[in-house]
């Protein structure tokens, strides 16, 4: 299985897989807000939606990993408080500014704050690894992919303005999501990929069910059969896109693969041209596609060198 998930085509299929899982969120969430009578400006209904949603992601993947293999869930104290940590840092505080942060500002802000995750990852990871050093490819993979989520989002209206509980939330949820992305690659040693997803996201989504249900007024989330609906499958995706994507971060370089969260925004904008009224598919969104392709082959493309010494190998 280790040396599966070292492949080149099986690593590329599984980060777009995940990509456009994380972007299928996007109108998803649209819809959930509609369906569920939620206010726009009611982030504690966002923040307890929030946490139902990875509350039943992360028991969907521990009660599958007690019966397909139950040790693989026992962790040592150690262990333990890494996944508190990892837990508070990954789920609860990202989702905590992200759904706070996006209804303060704009959608073109909003899709490009949040891709500034992959620069926090990229330049940490320069940091953190020797074979994962900032290079040409992923200064032209950086530049083309970011322009492809602003081209993306064009035609949203943007605003030049910054305040704390807006932009900067927007940022520091995309901070806290590199810092989680390095340290389930540096730290989650032992740990399997799905035990790691499924303790994070029950950690995590306890902590803002604990902020949110106490401050939820009553009647702010109205269920309905699709809004059941809509929880599961968005609590599905989260299960599959995060076990997946520990998967072969455990075994690829974080800088990489990163990359390709570019796809995330782009892929929401086209489900969401889709699924949601209202939104259309234009030439904007052709041509972000067409840039954060650009930018994923140039952070992986090897020269006839590199290609030679490989098949070497």
């Amino acid at each position: 299985m280790d040396g599966i998930l070292k492949k080149k085509w099986v690593v590329v299929s599984i980060a777009i897989f995940c990509a456009i899982l994380w972007g299928s969120a996007f109108p998803v969430l649209k819809v959930s807000y509609d369906e569920l009578q939620m206010a726009p400006n009611d982030t504690i209904a966002k923040i307890v939606f929030a946490g139902w949603r990875f509350l039943m992601a992360g028991l969907i993947l521990l009660i599958g990993m007690l019966f397909v293999n139950w040790r693989r869930l026992l962790v040592t104290k150690r262990q333990f408080m890494f996944l508190v940590l990892f837990g508070i840092i990954q789920t609860a505080l990202q989702y905590y500014f992200f759904y706070n942060g996006l209804g303060k500002v704009s959608g073109m802000q909003g899709a490009i704050l949040v891709s500034s995750g992959t620069f926090f990852t990229v330049i940490l990871a320069h940091f953190f690894y020797h074979n994962d050093r900032l290079n040409w490819k992923k200064a032209i993979g950086l530049v083309a992919g970011f322009g492809g989520v602003i081209v993306a989002n064009w035609g949203s209206e943007l605003q030049l303005s910054f305040q704390l509980t807006g932009e900067g939330y927007m940022i520091l949820a995309a901070l806290t999501g590199a810092i989680g992305t390095i340290m389930a690659k540096e730290l989650a040693v032992g740990i399997h990929p799905f035990a790691l997803t499924g303790w994070q996201l029950t950690i995590g989504a306890a902590l803002l069910l604990v902020i949110g249900l106490p401050r939820l007024d009553e009647g702010a989330i109205t269920f309905t059969p699709l809004g059941y609906g809509l929880l599961i499958y968005s609590a599905l995706l989260s299960a599959a896109a995060f076990a997946l994507w520990y998967s072969i971060l455990k075994y690829n370089k974080a800088g990489e693969i990163s990359m390709f969260k570019f796809i995330t925004p782009v892929s929401g904008a086209i489900l969401s041209a889709m699924f949601v009224p209202g939104e259309r598919l234009n030439l904007f969104i052709i041509g972000a596609l067409f840039l954060v392709a650009v930018g994923i082959i140039a952070v992986n493309y090897k020269g006839r060198a590199a290609r030679k010494a490989a098949r070497a190998r």
